[in-house]
């Protein structure tokens, strides 16, 4: 029988391919992607990527010696025109019991580190030396947000979880409406969020910095669009913006008519016309109704978000648009072009007013 030689330039176009592709897949895990867990700031993430680092290197073990003893044996006992017959057998029992035995061991190589990964990011942190005592935050997740209520601190906030370096951040969690998932994949693996029930996470950041997380798990129309922030900064950054947001003295639910203390009372005469126009608009156009402006005191059951230093936050929309004036005007004449089904219903806003309300919204610092 004639063999027809093929020709090695089909091969040789293919493996390119397969290259080219291999760089431009690993380019992907690079140290800015947004949400690597490859790159973990934080101490629980540690641990889950030493696991994630040990069974990879069982598995590279096994792919290399099964992949390079199915060549061997493709190569060394491949079939010839010529030859006879092959002999037919039932099996050997050594070679069985040895890759029976394998695997086996290799699971239990993968099983006790599993095991202990999982008690130790399941233990409740406590107060050490190193970490001081862990700061307890109530997460409740909302169609589609996150609040972030501080209760040693008396801080209510929104879509930013503000923390310090090196302190245990211990998060329980819950949601008021369907079942969510709180991730953050620098810091912590994934804890889905029931209603009346409890779940808890912790970590200890390990770098300043902010940080993206979302919710991982599908809960409406705009699950893709549930996102927030973690920030880290440095412990007295972190003093600084707790004595920011508990000097904050707009009550978390306000009617008119106001105190003369109050942040919604009537403005001083040297106030700018524009925020004096906002903050009057806040009142009658009901945004009062559902957003508190204030970060101190106790939390209410607000519809929205709290606002409470909404000027200085790095997104709006629940992490899904820059905060700059003209997306957040925007987002008050028409939150529905952004977010189908929020529950954000707003009335006739002209631009005027919609520019007002920025104003007033960018005294909240």
């Amino acid at each position: 029988m004639r063999h027809v030689r093929t020709s090695w330039r089909p091969w040789l176009s293919r493996g390119l391919t397969f290259a080219a592709l291999a760089i431009f897949l690993a380019a992907c895990s690079g140290e800015n992607y947004p949400q690597s867990t490859l790159h973990p700031k934080g101490d629980f993430a540690e641990k889950v990527d030493a696991l994630f680092q040990t069974t990879m290197f069982w598995a590279t073990i096994i792919f290399v010696l099964v992949e390079g003893a199915l060549l061997w044996a493709i190569f060394k006992f491949r079939g010839h025109p010529d030859d006879p017959e092959p002999k037919q057998v039932h099996g050997n029992t050594l070679i069985e019991i040895i890759w029976t035995a394998i695997p086996a061991m290799v699971l239990a190589f993968v099983a006790v580190p599993t095991v202990r990964t999982i008690f130790e990011t399941a233990e409740i942190p406590e107060t050490t030396a190193e970490t001081g005592e862990p700061i307890k935050v109530e997460v409740i997740g909302h169609q589609w947000w996150w609040e972030f209520r501080y209760p040693d601190l008396g801080i209510t906030t929104a879509n930013e979880l503000h923390v310090p370096i090196g302190r245990t951040i211990d998060l329980r969690m819950k949601t008021v409406d369907v079942l969510h998932s709180f991730w953050i994949p620098q810091f912590a693996g994934k804890r889905d969020v029931f209603p009346n029930r409890e779940t808890r996470i912790w970590f200890t950041a390990r770098e300043t910095g902010a940080y993206p997380g979302a919710c991982a798990e599908f809960c409406g129309l705009q699950h893709g669009k549930m996102l927030f922030y973690v920030m880290v900064a440095e412990q007295a950054e972190f003093d600084s913006w707790v004595a920011l947001r508990q000097a904050d003295t707009a009550a978390a639910a306000i009617r008119p008519p106001a105190p003369a203390t109050d942040s919604l009372a009537p403005a001083a005469a040297s106030e700018d016309p524009m925020v004096a126009q906002g903050r009057q608009l806040f009142m009658t156009k009901a945004c009062v109704g559902c957003h508190s402006l204030g970060s101190a005191g106790a939390p209410t059951a607000s519809i929205g978000p709290n606002l409470g230093g909404i000027a200085t936050r790095r997104m709006i929309a629940a992490g899904w648009l820059e905060n700059t004036d003209e997306n957040l005007a925007h987002w008050i004449q028409n939150p529905e072009q952004f977010k189908e089904g929020t529950l954000m219903k707003v009335g006739p806003i002209n631009d005027a007013e919609a520019q007002a309300l920025v104003a007033f919204l960018r005294t909240r610092q």
